[in-house]
């Protein structure tokens, strides 16, 4: 079954087959939550063209900002790899923690503590109702794959991520790798 498959801290990638979705063609998500009310979680390759001090001049530090998703995108969400440093944060799985104090983490990424190794925040995320997910994943929408970066995906590079994800897949996926984002332009 499906949802026995889905669990947080899991990979979604978008299929190829999702063309003309501006939020989650060839998109990466992390699997932030998952239980029988929905799901949560966040596209962790697309990067804005802001940056941390772009939306908080209070913080100075120029690490990106991600388009988490098209869920309540006025909001500042974050993910790190330091629960020892930022109280109050939660375990998502594999060393990746979400959220925590805020105030903290500003003074810490100001006073060199946190580097973009160790974060990375986002304006929105992704969200899906009770069998939401799992009606998408009967409809071959995205595939589910193990975090094997584990709490260092929060420092990969996310330029080629879906590509790099697409070619693990092998065989059928591989045509995809090397495709234009818009087949139709082809």
């Amino acid at each position: 079954m499906i949802s026995e498959k889905l669990k947080k801290g899991h990979l979604l990638i978008a299929e190829p087959s999702i063309i003309g979705d501006l939020s989650f063609n060839r998109s990466v998500i992390l699997l932030a939550d998952h239980n029988k009310e929905g799901s949560i979680g966040f596209i962790i390759n697309k990067p804005l063209k802001y940056t941390i001090n772009d939306l908080i001049p209070e913080i100075d530090a120029n690490f990106k900002i991600y388009n988490g998703g098209p869920v309540e995108q006025d909001n500042l969400y974050f993910i790190h790899n330091i629960p020892e440093l930022i109280p109050n944060s939660v375990e998502i799985s594999n060393g990746i923690y979400w959220g925590g104090d805020f105030e903290s983490t500003k003074d810490l990424i100001n006073d060199g503590s946190i580097h973009k190794n160790n974060i990375r925040f986002f304006l929105g995320y992704t969200g899906w109702d009770e069998n939401q997910l799992e009606n998408e994943m009967q409809g071959n929408s995205w595939i589910i794959t193990d975090n094997t970066y584990k709490n260092k995906i929060i420092g990969k590079s996310a330029t080629h991520f879906w590509k790099e994800q697409i070619m693990e897949l092998g065989g059928d996926y591989l045509i995809w790798s090397n495709a234009p984002e818009n087949p139709y332009l082809n």
